[in-house]
């Protein structure tokens, strides 16, 4: 792995947006998040394009790719933060090429697996975590939490429901259900074989995560991996009065016969709490204890 630096008192943060466009009703939630990373001893430098809309995305494939680029290669940023997710952030990826030399903190979610995912595949590490949207709403715990993980302090584990199948050890890769299902089969891909996923979704039907799980199973995907943490699913219910499954019922269905450690209910995704992750570290799985422990890289 190619482990990017700590950030250190007085270094640079850049804000970028290579998802979707800003939109006018998020302004004071955006504006909240800048607060947060402006209250920490750090450097807050945005993207001059991150207004641009053009249709859903936050500017042309050009510009955001342009503002990625920029900000990967400033020697003096030391993380990168995303304004929102939405959608975009595949469209930059054709023929993209990480360097290596100067690695840089990247945090986000949602949309924002499509870049994790991709670092991931160059060796380098990232963090699934709040993006500006979202980060003003985080507690004060939360907040800790994330700057912790960008300046290499031990994480604390993290709690939910365990639905058993012992422990198991592996390296952590999170993700949007949705967008990772979108990238099985592509070279955005990481190899799956001793991960433990964490997987969360927003606004999908039962219906909907049942299809996405079912491609997982047909596509094999499900092979080799060591464990799944599962998530918040917000917003995945249906109307009252239409036959469905419930959320849980369709996860249980489609992962609890696979055998391996399974801790549902743990405090990351949409509509609440997103407490760090950090793809690439070691950690540890405990479906009957309902634990994720966080190890060394």
């Amino acid at each position: 792995m190619y482990l990017p630096r700590s950030l250190q008192p007085g270094d640079k943060i850049r804000i970028i947006a290579p998802s979707g466009t800003l939109r006018e009703r998020e302004l004071n939630a955006f504006e909240k998040g800048v607060e947060v990373l402006q209250r920490r001893d750090y450097q807050i430098e945005l993207d001059p394009d991150y207004r641009v809309c053009t249709g859903y995305l936050a500017g042309t494939d050009a510009q955001r790719r342009q503002a990625l680029k920029t900000a990967w290669n400033d020697p003096e940023c030391r993380a990168i933060f995303c304004v929102r997710g939405g959608y975009g952030c595949m469209r930059l990826l054709e023929n993209w090429h990480w360097t290596t030399t100067d690695p840089k903190w990247l945090v986000g979610f949602s949309d924002i697996t499509a870049l994790l995912w991709s670092l991931t595949v160059a060796g380098i590490p990232s963090i699934h975590g709040g993006v500006l949207t979202t980060l003003g709403t985080e507690p004060n715990w939360s907040i800790d939490r994330l700057f912790d993980c960008l300046e290499g302090k031990p994480l604390e584990p993290l709690t939910g429901e365990g639905w058993g199948g012992g422990k198991a050890q592996g390296w952590l890769l999170p993700a949007n259900l949705s967008v990772a299902t979108h990238i099985l089969g592509t070279y955005l891909q990481p190899k799956l074989e001793g991960a433990i996923l964490a997987l969360e979704d927003v606004t999908e039907s039962p219906y909907s995560i049942d299809r996405l799980l079912t491609q997982w199973r047909l596509m094999g995907s499900f092979q080799g991996v060591k464990g799944i943490a599962l998530g918040r699913f917000s917003r995945c219910e249906v109307s009252p009065g239409i036959s469905s499954w419930t959320i849980e019922e369709v996860l249980r269905d489609r992962v609890g016969d696979l055998n391996i450690p399974i801790v549902a209910n743990l405090p990351f995704g949409h509509d609440g709490v997103n407490a760090a992750l950090q793809a690439g570290q070691r950690v540890e799985l405990d479906g009957d204890q309902g634990n994720l422990k966080f190890l060394s890289i």
